[in-house]
């Protein structure tokens, strides 16, 4: 069973102009959310923690994990409201987004809302906007470094610079996160956002030293690169019919953890010796799982009948 950490929230796409005003078209989301979307739909057995609020978005939000099969036995009552993004897609469906409100619910999680986690918990995902307000980005960080003795913890920055503007506070989370975390995916708009000239091999190499086990760097429809102690890989990019790319990283995420699963690799030892057909074969399934999601019209991630087998793993 995986446990997902970060904020849920409603992404309010703008869906064009009509007489007087917008057309609307919401849908729940926020990184954290969808990739425990994504395990679930996947066929791995996840729990959400994060702050939920008892308003209209908040009761929303509920029905919608509980219907996905998400469980909800960490998640932390608030009495703030329930965040929400205004998304606008450009020409090419890449999104850009605003966030309300100021302190939303997800962020008022404290540290002594930590959860102890039972046995059955072997993995531990954390994200984005969460880790860098507080107090909940201090209360996950605690969380990552309680846990990793024991569990394969994943952590993927996916960088919102219009919530927190200054790149340096997320460069400051993504180096303490570092030091408690196996697996670190983040993508190379946001590793250049967060260091501007730094290859991807300085990066993968800095974080490995700091105690990273994997760290994969995607590239859009360019491809993705892995790093292990002991191997590398380079994985092309395929052409697709883009729809829109909401939701493609965090279905990334969910299908590298659910191929860790499948291939019994939870472990933290067991990703080191990830040869190089293994990195392969878990990169072209995660690939997979994001093409489909970019073929349909926002964060609409794919069930496991949708992907192919997991090979060489």
């Amino acid at each position: 069973m995986f446990l997902v950490c970060g904020e849920a929230l409603f992404d309010i796409f703008v869906a064009g102009q009509r007489s007087g005003g917008l057309a609307l078209d919401a849908r729940p989301g926020g990184s954290p959310y969808n990739v425990a979307i994504g395990l679930a739909r996947l066929g791995q057995p996840v729990e959400f923690f994060t702050g939920l609020a008892d308003d209209v978005l908040g009761r929303r939000l509920l029905s919608f994990m509980r219907a996905e099969g998400i469980g909800l036995n960490h998640a932390v009552k608030s009495l703030h409201p329930t965040a929400f993004s205004l998304v606008d897609l450009d020409a090419e469906g890449v999104p850009a987004y605003a966030f309300y409100p100021e302190t939303p619910a997800y962020s008022a999680v404290e540290v002594a809302d930590l959860p102890q986690l039972a046995a059955g918990i072997a993995g531990v995902h954390i994200g984005s906007i969460a880790t860098v307000l507080e107090p909940i980005g201090e209360a996950l960080a605690q969380l990552a470094a309680r846990e990793c003795r024991d569990r394969l913890v994943s952590y993927d920055p996916n960088v919102r610079l219009t919530v927190v503007p200054d790149p340096a506070v997320w460069r400051r989370r993504v180096e303490i996160l570092a030091k408690s975390v196996h697996l670190l995916k983040i993508s190379s708009e946001d590793l250049d956002l967060l260091y501007p000239g730094r290859s991807h091999d300085e990066a993968a190499m800095a974080w490995l030293a700091q105690g990273v086990r994997l760290v994969v760097i995607t590239r859009g429809g360019d491809g993705a690169a892995a790093w292990t102690r002991s191997s590398r890989v380079d994985l092309a990019g395929r052409a697709i019919e883009v729809v829109d790319t909401v939701g493609a990283g965090d279905s990334y995420q969910a299908a590298l953890l659910t191929g860790l699963a499948e291939a019994g690799r939870l472990a933290p030892a067991r990703l080191d010796d990830l040869t190089e057909d293994s990195l392969r074969g878990l990169l072209t399934f995660a690939a997979e799982a994001a093409a489909v999601t970019c073929t349909r019209r926002g964060a609409d991630l794919p069930h496991r009948a949708d992907i192919g087998a997991l090979e060489n793993i």
